[in-house]
């Protein structure tokens, strides 16, 4: 990937933009974002805001991802700041009929053990 002082080319093939530290330019960015959505278009609406995510960090203050980046399978026991839907995604849960905002769906994660579960787990994630 070709570079200059600390820019590289942006990641999506045949963009001859430069980025500071990687990744997309600026307009691949933003396009990317109006594809994904906001989060009610996502489904993340007053169910998940009120009764999923504040149930699942009450009932897991520390982080329960147990991944094998882990000693010995131990949780990484940083502080919770993610309400994970695990073992099945949100949208799993609703493919299958079953309700994604119930608490016992969901797990407490740090903001790193989030990043990458949700980058090997989801489509598209990107340590695929």
């Amino acid at each position: 990937m070709p570079r200059r002082g600390g820019y590289r080319v942006c990641t999506v093939p045949g963009c001859p933009e430069y980025t500071q530290g990687g990744g997309r330019c600026e307009h691949h960015r933003r396009e990317a974002e109006q594809r994904r959505g906001t989060a009610r278009q996502r489904g993340y609406g007053r169910q998940h805001e009120t009764r999923f995510r504040p149930a699942v960090l009450a009932r897991d203050p520390r982080c329960v991802c147990t991944d094998e980046q882990h000693d010995h399978g131990q949780p990484c026991g940083q502080p919770s700041v993610h309400a994970d839907h695990w073992p099945l995604s949100r949208r799993e849960l609703v493919a299958r009929g079953l309700d994604p905002d119930d608490p016992k769906r969901g797990r407490g994660l740090c903001g790193p053990c989030h990043s990458s579960s949700t980058a090997r787990e989801q489509p598209g994630g990107w340590n695929r």
